[in-house]
């Protein structure tokens, strides 16, 4: 089976080198194992598996003995199997902090898992592995988002072009790599069912001790139908039947294992009333389809999914390419009580700001750029760009730091 490149390899190696642990977390199934096994081999680390039922129970019984009887660097994959080993690993760091002793991963977030998190504080760097971006998946490495902190912006071309249609399928079918090797659209919908499944009976029963999680589904495609939009959890409690405390739980639950991802409002005291209810996203367009129950032909019928499959698509890209990405922006969105907005609002560490309006729509119109000019006007000198990003296939200036710019430019070199 050939090895697909992933762009954060490099990020990871670095952390080795300073850091006495590094924990890869990330959505079951996005190539964790793979990645660190490829890393096993390459950089001469012990391997381990706590999905292996044997390592599993040895690691449990006696943490210290078994962890201790490792001589090189060890690996170990699907740690959140045994919470336990964390205090044990705190304590022998504590005793040698050999940058690279640990490379862990996990299908759940541990910054959500407070206990957990306290015990490797100040010892841990935290990487966060997404499905496959559309760069990886044609073995690209894209500094999309660097370019658009940059002063020059001529480096966007037209040599990407890619059709409506190929577009579409590329963000229906998603990012999970598993579903990549799978021809059918049979075989990817039963994979797709097969995965929630497993999640809720491995992941979230493993992390919550919760049984009896019949509205998970309910609550994931409630989710997907509000993709993109205002987190309504009064909506979301009354269809669920769930009570509030149990809705955010829930809700909690999902993000810790990385199927739903929160994005905040940006604000600042900049004299305007701002919105600051977050907006919810699924983490994959492939899994958007599927709890839709949609694939292209319905899709395309109904431009509220087309806007939200794309919106959550874009979302996506900037996400995975912020993990490897040497600005570090934060992603937020912006919208004020007046209605203006903007989709994606990207701040780095010297709070420049660059705003990204999406378009599911092959042209481009001045009144699309509102939002970014409002926000242009708010930040001043700190706004470094605003783009519009559509399905056409040309870069076209609309205005100072204003462009439009094709979605392809988000897998070019």
């Amino acid at each position: 089976m050939i090895y697909i490149p992933r762009n954060i390899t490099e990020e990871i190696l670095d952390a080795l080198t300073v850091s006495p642990v590094v924990l890869l977390n990330g959505a079951r199934q996005t190539g964790k194992s793979t990645l660190v096994q490829w890393i096993a081999k390459k950089y001469d680390f012990d391997y381990v598996t706590l999905d292996d039922y044997s390592v599993l129970n040895a690691a449990t019984n006696d943490p210290v003995g078994y962890l201790s009887a490792f001589k090189k660097k060890l690996i170990i994959d699907e740690i959140q199997r045994a919470p336990q080993l964390f205090l044990t690993i705190k304590q022998l760091v504590d005793k040698n902090r050999q940058p690279g002793k640990f490379l862990l991963t996990g299908s759940a977030n541990v910054l959500m898992l407070p206990k957990l998190s306290e015990s490797l504080a100040g010892r841990v760097e935290i990487i966060t592995l997404w499905p496959f971006s559309c760069d990886e998946i044609i073995q690209k490495k894209s500094m999309f988002i660097d370019h658009l902190f940059s002063k020059d912006f001529s480096f966007i071309h037209d040599e990407n072009e890619i059709s409506r249609i190929d577009l579409m399928e590329k963000m229906i079918k998603g990012g999970y790599p598993e579903i990549h090797k799978l021809t059918s659209e049979r075989r990817q919908l039963a994979w797709f069912k097969s995965y929630i499944a497993t999640i809720l009976s491995r992941d979230i029963t493993e992390i919550s001790k919760i049984e009896g999680l019949q509205q998970f589904p309910q609550l994931l495609s409630l989710i997907a139908n509000q993709s993109g939009n205002l987190a309504n959890m009064s909506s979301l409690s009354r269809d669920t039947g769930l009570v509030m405390m149990t809705l955010k739980r829930y809700l909690a639950l999902l993000e810790a294992t990385f199927l739903v991802k929160r994005l905040p409002a940006w604000f600042r005291n900049v004299g305007k009333r701002l919105i600051k209810t977050p907006k919810l996203y699924l983490t994959d367009t492939g899994l958007f389809s599927y709890l839709m129950g949609a694939g292209q032909s319905q899709l395309e019928a109904n431009p509220k999914y087309v806007g939200q499959l794309t919106e959550s698509f874009v979302m996506q890209e900037l996400s995975k390419q912020a993990t490897w990405s040497a600005t570090m922006p934060n992603i937020f969105y912006y919208r004020s009580v007046s209605g203006k907005e903007v989709d994606f609002v990207l701040e780095n560490r010297a709070d420049h700001i660059v705003g990204i309006e999406v378009k599911a729509a092959a042209t481009v119109r001045a009144s699309d750029f509102a939002g970014l000019k409002e926000l242009r006007s708010l930040v001043g000198g700190k706004f470094i760009r605003g783009i519009v990003m559509y399905t056409g296939n040309s870069t076209v200036p609309f205005g100072e730091n204003l462009f439009a710019v094709p979605m392809s430019g988000l897998w070019m070199d």
